[in-house]
């Protein structure tokens, strides 16, 4: 194998590499960076990505050279515009491709979050209590009855429902919860949010049945619905606790979508 192919990985990985530095500062400036990882993490990944674009770029740089001074001894048996120059510009045209492709992708394609496809692939309706809904101190606290729940989010309901064994102790609970719509039968649905541990791609869905008598949104709709905790008339169904709603409001998806 040629130099020239032995540096195409060091070429590809520094050019990968200064790509995903450069939209990562272009997420954080745009403010849609907690789009993709848990806020917790991101002045760890702002500084990561600042370094890496001066360090990638002076990779590319040492590569480049090294490239030029192993084929000095070879350039003047080679005729001006050999294979060797040639394999040199293909390699610089790729790296360079990559940087330039996905970079323009993220400032040209907005961001998007989940959706309710992907929160029916990973088991939004499960009745397993997931790391997402985990052992947060507040949840563990949601059987007291002094604990004020006004400022609950569908994670901390749908983890206090299955961490209950007797669930006719929050039959009448109020409730006002803002979520996407996850479509069911028979005039319900699931009120939904995905909830980020570290990154989008660890993101688990959590959510709640949603019993109306009114028209039941459309599929990734955002609402804020209120009304109480009722046992689920689906007595077949996993969830034994559902919300009937008394009210069902459409709304914009919030900036910050997800739950932590």
């Amino acid at each position: 194998m040629s130099s020239s192919e032995s540096r195409l990985p060091a070429y590809l990985g520094l050019g990968s590499v200064l790509a995903v530095a450069l939209c990562t500062l272009w997420l954080a400036l745009a403010g849609h960076l907690d789009l993709y990882i848990n806020p917790r993490y991101s002045v760890f990944t702002i500084v990561l990505a600042a370094v890496a674009v001066p360090a990638s770029v002076a990779g590319l740089v040492v590569v480049a050279r090294g490239h030029e001074h192993r084929h000095d001894d070879e350039e003047h048996e080679q005729r001006p515009g050999g294979a060797g120059r040639l394999t040199r510009v293909i390699l610089g045209g790729v790296a360079a491709l990559v940087t330039i492709g996905v970079t323009a992708a993220m400032l040209v394609l907005p961001p998007t979050t989940l959706s309710a496809r992907t929160a029916q692939q990973r088991s939004v309706d499960s009745a397993t209590l997931s790391n997402a809904t985990g052992s947060e101190a507040a949840v563990s606290l949601l059987g007291s009855g002094s604990v004020d729940t006004s400022e609950y989010g569908v994670k901390d309901w749908a983890a206090l429902i299955r961490q209950t064994t007797d669930t006719t102790s929050l039959v009448g609970k109020q409730v006002r919860l803002s979520g996407f719509v996850v479509a069911g039968s028979d005039g319900s649905f699931t009120l939904t949010r995905f909830v980020i541990s570290c990154c989008a791609v660890d993101a688990q869905p959590v959510g709640l049945g949603v019993v109306t008598n009114g028209t039941v949104p459309d599929e990734d709709q955002w609402v804020t619905v209120t009304g109480a905790l009722a046992a689920n008339p689906d007595q077949s169904a996993d969830a034994r606790i559902v919300i009937k709603a008394a009210t069902v409001k459409k709304i914009a998806q919030p900036k910050d979508p997800y739950e932590y």
